[in-house]
């Protein structure tokens, strides 16, 4: 029998400051260039959860069985000149939850979401090489170019980072 996801946009991380914790720390212990690098210390995954919210800042989550098995932020622009587009942010599958269709579901919500606000353009960048780059193409974002040298990995070396966009269809 299959396990339903749920989708859902949360305003507060507090009651789940912890699963959100660790669901950071297990995605990067297990590869994912995410701004961080390993280890990550509990300490330090909470106080970047608890920067998050903003007015400018969407937050989805993915459920199973009432656990966090995913996440995705939309980052509004809210200058004059960017009101028409957002920015995909930090899109996290736990890897207990993988290959499940999470983070296709994750990344439909988002589009759903932006369209609700307006917003034509997306753009996100993604390490060059990750599994999420076959995500996003498959998604119909298309590569606009590859800055090298972006992120530094976690064993020192310099990671290149692709920038992709998607114009949205109303």
């Amino acid at each position: 029998m299959e396990t339903e996801i749920r989708i859902e946009r949360i305003e507060q991380l507090d009651t789940r400051l912890s699963a959100f914790a660790e669901m950071l720390i297990a995605v990067v212990h297990d590869g994912a260039s995410i701004g961080f690098l390993p280890p990550v210390s509990v300490a330090k995954a909470e106080q970047y959860w608890r920067s998050v919210p903003d007015e400018d800042v969407i937050v989805l989550i993915a459920e199973i069985d009432g656990q966090l098995a995913g996440t995705v932020q939309i980052h509004l622009c809210n200058k004059p000149n960017g009101m028409h587009r957002a920015e995909i942010a930090k899109l996290m599958v736990h890897p207990s939850f993988r290959r499940r269709g999470i983070a296709r579901l994750l990344m439909d919500q988002a589009e759903q979401y932006a369209r609700e606000k307006e917003r034509i353009l997306l753009v996100l960048d993604t390490r060059d090489g990750d599994p999420s780059n076959t995500l996003y193409r498959s998604l119909g974002y298309i590569q606009a170019g590859q800055i090298p040298h972006f992120a530094i990995s976690a064993i020192g070396g310099l990671d290149a980072t692709n920038l992709y966009y998607k114009l949205l269809q109303f």
